[in-house]
């Protein structure tokens, strides 16, 4: 590492250390972290990650979405967005990278290691060229499955002439997959699509989205859930028995959404392993909610984060604008606990991960530098926040420069170190230079 750029960035850690007291009232742990180093990858466009991997070997990947044809990536011809895929060893050190697309905007959301080694990329596409066969209108649900390499063994788009969005994907047992986004169901119907029968059931602008497929891409059963208005999901995690548990948020209040708490609403959907709705629950307050990601318990609950504006009726307390909202649910969808993170300004979370102590890291973005926090280098920084098992802070930390920075997703490696991955925009954020509008940028902090 370059010694010039230490000094600022260590600062920045220790700075971002507190004892002072939590939101409980609690003494919050000190906790100095070391950023060990600190990577960014583009060109003179835009790039981002949106997801990160811990990989069968030892090291990691990450998926995104990049529109540049210089720099990193003076391989790429077209300036459109296209699937980013970058493949790291256990050292931080890059093996290769490959982007997926065509002429369209094609946005890649998620992925996974599939029991072959390979992988199985999930985002948005346009295109119909290039990579992708076939486009039913705007975007379609895209799924690419890749050999170790990353090249592709088989590619699928799956949706209708509207917007249709997929933003999570896991593998089941039986070597398929299972993932979820919304379906924009008023073109969907006008399509032919009826797999919900009568026009009774056609529901609104956007419905929650989940499809199970086999290990080639060929659909198994699919259904959509909500109301008249709109509603997204945006993650998915697999039940202890074998269902699977979406989260996103909901604005409707009839349909399948039952006892709607305001604008939008935290919203979580558990099927069985045909599809079949078992429950569903709301949680918020009377302002806005938006769920961005769940993680399984060691209990067999879950915890859901995103952001609230709210400080009534499910959320007990709100620091500003918006706040980190964390709250964990058993597997019946009742509320266990909620907690709140945040400043007077704008903060949302974007990630959250179970840690070997049996806590959560979320991952999101903060304006703020009161309250929870103390520090923040610019208009948006990177936020980390640790809790422990319940869902207190244990610690936080702030990362950026003087322009926008966001975090995305998180990963805790074996010796507990992490690795965090997002997007910078900053020309001082601490690192060489800036190689265009955004950049991706991979952290590890010890």
């Amino acid at each position: 590492m370059n010694k010039c750029l230490f000094i600022p960035l260590l600062f920045v850690l220790i700075s971002c250390s507190t004892d002072s007291e939590n939101f409980d009232g609690r003494s919050e742990v000190a906790f100095i972290g070391e950023l060990e180093w600190v990577k960014r990858f583009g060109g003179s466009g835009e790039e981002t990650a949106r997801k990160i991997i811990g990989t069968s070997d030892g090291g990691f990947a990450v998926l995104g979405y990049t529109n540049s044809v210089d720099g990193d990536l003076d391989f790429k011809n077209l300036p459109v967005d296209d699937y980013w895929l970058l493949k790291f060893d256990a050292m931080g050190d890059l093996e290769w990278n490959r982007t997926y697309g065509g002429s369209g905007q094609d946005l890649g959301q998620s992925l996974v290691q599939t029991s072959d080694g390979g992988f199985a990329l999930t985002g948005y596409a346009q295109s119909a060229d290039g990579d992708g066969s076939n486009n039913e209108g705007f975007h379609d649900n895209w799924i690419i499955k890749l050999n170790a390499q990353g090249s592709i063994e088989w590619e699928r788009s799956y949706g209708f002439s509207g917007h249709d969005h997929s933003y999570d994907i896991l593998q089941t047992e039986d070597g398929g997959f299972f993932f979820v986004g919304f379906l924009d169901i008023t073109l969907a119907r006008a399509d032919g699509y009826n797999e919900k029968g009568s026009s009774l059931t056609r529901h609104g602008v956007g419905e929650f989205w989940g499809t199970k497929i086999d290990a080639m891409g060929n659909i198994e059963w699919r259904s959509y859930f909500g109301g008249s208005n709109n509603d997204r999901a945006h993650a998915v995690v697999q039940a202890d028995d074998g269902g699977f548990v979406m989260t996103g948020f909901s604005e409707s209040v009839d349909f399948d959404v039952s006892d709607s708490k305001g604008s939008y609403d935290f919203w979580v959907v558990k099927v069985d392993v045909d599809g079949n709705l078992l429950w569903q629950r709301s949680f918020g307050g009377s302002g806005i909610e938006i769920a961005q990601d769940i993680a399984k318990t060691n209990d067999n609950g879950y915890v859901i984060t995103g952001n609230t504006f709210s400080n009534d009726t499910d959320v007990a307390k709100n620091n500003g604008e918006s706040d980190i909202w964390l709250i964990k649910i058993d597997d019946k969808g009742n509320l266990v606990w909620e907690r709140t993170f945040g400043g007077t300004l704008f903060d949302a979370a974007q990630s959250v991960r179970t840690c070997s102590d049996g806590g959560f890291m979320v991952t999101g973005n903060s304006k703020s530098n009161d309250v929870d926090l103390i520090h923040n280098e610019g208009e948006n920084d990177i936020w980390l926040v640790k809790t422990d098992s319940e869902g207190h802070m244990v610690w936080q930390k702030t990362f950026g420069g003087s322009g926008v920075d966001f975090g995305f997703d998180t990963l805790e490696n074996s010796d507990k170190s992490i690795i965090v991955v997002g997007e910078t925009s900053s020309s001082d954020f601490p690192d060489l230079q800036n190689r265009g509008k955004t950049d991706l940028i991979v952290m590890k902090i010890r």
